[in-house]
């Protein structure tokens, strides 16, 4: 990246977007489930199970979480699957893997 691209800066609207990103990102079970959805889709049911939450709780988590597009969801009949739909996220869970103590 060049000197000049740096001195811009990031847009402020970007930065507001990661910052709410951030927020949303900023619960240990939230953290959790995005790292559960990073290999394969699950269901309210078993992130639930995995998290060792109610299912309401995991349900009020994955709707936050699809509200601010972090999450996507795919209906296959009646039973609906979450996974990752912003990248970002799932960089955020390699780089707390990273700095892992």
């Amino acid at each position: 990246m060049s000197t000049k691209t740096r001195a811009a800066g990031i847009p402020m609207e970007t930065l507001e977007r990661c910052a709410a990103a951030f927020r949303v990102l900023a619960h240990p079970h939230r953290l959790k489930i995005v790292e559960l959805l990073a290999d394969h889709d699950l269901t309210v049911g078993e992130l639930a199970e995995r998290l060792g939450l109610p299912q309401a709780a995991c349900s009020q988590h994955l709707n936050l979480m699809r509200a601010h597009g972090l999450l996507a969801a795919r209906r296959d009949g009646k039973t609906v699957y979450y996974e990752v739909a912003n990248p970002s996220a799932l960089k955020i869970i390699d780089c707390i893997r990273k700095h892992e103590d």
